[in-house]
């Protein structure tokens, strides 16, 4: 059976206050960053300095998205070196998060380092990938080594589309980064980050910058107003709403909760199974109630489920959204929590509204048995936009959709958090290499390319009451971000939505028949 991680949010009255926060974080746990990074500054596709140079984070090629065909029978040992090349960057980023003082009086430090050591680490584990895949009698792609080479990414450089140029979404640059500090004080960040942290604590004193109750992110400038942003402006094209007032115009709704049950890990079934801590962030889970990364097919089909129809016992899980005042939780001093920068208190849902959608282009095909879909790309500060798919909004705004971007509500208004998940399948896998290829978005008229067929489009709403945040100074007072890979910088951009379909064939059947006939059914 798999393993299951249910720990109760720790009462607010317990919690300690950002000193305390910060002193958790040791023992492997991250310090104070230092450098700033943007999401929204676009400028080019992947800018890095030299290793003397202020450098934000570590950008690694994706291994994982250039195997698109890996024997089943190397599936397993494949997945389990990928999870270990993430580990790999994790530590590597911790790294270069505490040895500020070396690098500042080192211009080869990064390199030699951290980078150096890094990459020799990543050729070993890209080797053994290439063993796995061979034994079986696969082909590995060509050139497989020349993905183990990192860069340190400048504090300057931002998100790019993945194919060489910069996000550019209607000039949101707020500016105010140096505010004439030469970009290491920014004026008042001892407001947001020292909170009473006058005793030596041991860690590097470094330049403030990077934001954050951990350090890592986020920033200012990856914040806008709502009421700034301009309607119907969303420009990715990824996560585009695949049903409409032609074709299958039905909706079936399942009510599976908001987490209410405390059912958090840091695993990835989908991505990394069999691996403690795979995801490097915590996850909530609704519906399934036996999901870690050591979860079978049998576990799922015999688990429990929080939805409300016991035929549903599909697994609907997402990254936690956590408000960074200080507060510790119980994962403060976890791998996934607070030990790789995902720090503050967890915010459960005041909504999880699941529901599944038709097809504006004609009817809809039964989803199989187990069927795994990942929409968004928890990797996509570093990765380009390719996979990117967020969505931030406030209710009564929600015609104004934001996708590199945390948005600040107006008083009474609520956050939400929209994915649209990919609708068009390819008629015979539950999943696939890069667990991409086996389904896709809709094309813009809503129909599916490559002969892959329409299934019931999964669209997760998640709303959330959350004490607006505030700026001052270009610096950010206790904002609130989704939980990341620790060199991720808590970026809006890399949220991101997992499902697994456990449903079984007589509702999976009622689902399709609700949406084909034009019914609204829960």
């Amino acid at each position: 059976m798999g393993r299951n991680t249910r720990k109760r949010r720790t009462p607010l009255a317990t919690k300690a206050i950002a000193a305390s926060a910060a002193l958790a974080l040791g023992g492997g746990g991250l310090i104070w960053a230092n450098f700033y990074a943007s999401a929204h500054e676009e400028t080019s596709a992947n800018q890095t300095k030299s290793a003397g140079a202020q450098i934000a984070t570590i950008q690694c090629p994706d291994v994982g998205q250039k195997l698109t065909d890996v024997p089943d029978g190397a599936r397993q040992g494949v997945d389990k070196e990928l999870a270990n090349l993430d580990k790999q960057i994790s530590e590597a980023y911790t790294r270069l998060a505490s040895t500020r003082q070396a690098q500042a009086g080192d211009s080869g430090f990064v390199d030699n380092a951290i980078l150096g050591p890094l990459k020799s680490k990543r050729v070993a584990v890209i080797d053994r990938i290439g063993i796995n895949i061979k034994r079986v009698g696969g082909q590995a792609p060509d050139n497989l080594e020349q993905l183990a080479t990192c860069q340190g990414m400048a504090a300057d450089a931002n998100v790019n589309d993945g194919n060489g140029e910069g996000q550019d979404q209607g000039g949101q640059d707020q500016g105010g980064q140096d505010n004439g500090q030469g970009g290491q004080d920014q004026g008042g960040q001892d407001q947001g980050q020292d909170q009473g942290q006058g005793e030596d604590n041991g860690l590097d004193p470094v330049p403030e910058g990077n934001g954050g109750q951990a350090g890592n992110g986020p920033v200012a400038q990856d914040f806008v107003n709502i009421e700034d942003v301009q309607p119907n402006s969303r420009d990715l094209p990824n996560g585009l709403a695949a049903n409409g007032d032609t074709g299958s115009t039905g909706t079936f709704t399942t009510e599976c909760g908001t987490n209410g049950n405390n059912l958090f890990n840091s695993d990835n079934l989908i991505v990394a199974p069999g691996v403690d801590n795979g995801a490097h962030h915590t996850h909530d889970y609704v519906g399934n109630q036996n999901n870690d990364a050591f979860s079978s097919d049998d576990d799922l089909a015999n688990a429990d489920t929080s939805c409300q129809n016991q035929s549903d016992k599909s697994t609907y899980y997402w990254p936690v959204l956590r408000l960074q005042d200080g507060s510790n939780e119980f994962d403060a001093q976890d791998a996934g929590g607070g030990a790789e920068g995902n720090v503050g208190t967890i915010l459960e849902a005041s909504q999880a509204e699941i529901k599944f959608v038709g097809n504006k282009k004609g009817d809809v095909v039964a989803m199989p048995k187990f069927l795994r879909v990942i929409t968004g790309d928890a990797k996509a500060f570093t990765n380009g936009l390719n996979n990117a798919n967020t969505s931030f909004s406030c209710t009564g705004f929600e015609d104004r959709q934001v996708t590199d971007k945390y948005v600040v509500c107006p008083e009474g208004s609520q956050v939400v958090r929209t994915s649209n998940f990919q609708s068009c399948w390819d008629g015979q896998n539950i999943d696939s290499a890069n667990h991409r290829d086996h389904v896709a978005f809709v094309q813009a008229d809503g129909s599916c390319a490559n002969g892959f067929q329409a299934i019931p489009q999964l669209q997760v709403r998640l709303v959330y009451d959350v004490p607006a945040p505030t700026i001052e100074n270009g610096q950010v007072q206790n904002p609130y971000a989704v939980d990341g890979f620790p060199e991720q910088l808590h970026k809006p951009i890399t949220d991101h939505n997992d499902f697994i379909n456990v449903m079984d064939e007589n509702l999976m059947n009622k689902v399709v028949q609700c949406i084909n006939s034009g019914q609204e059914c829960q």
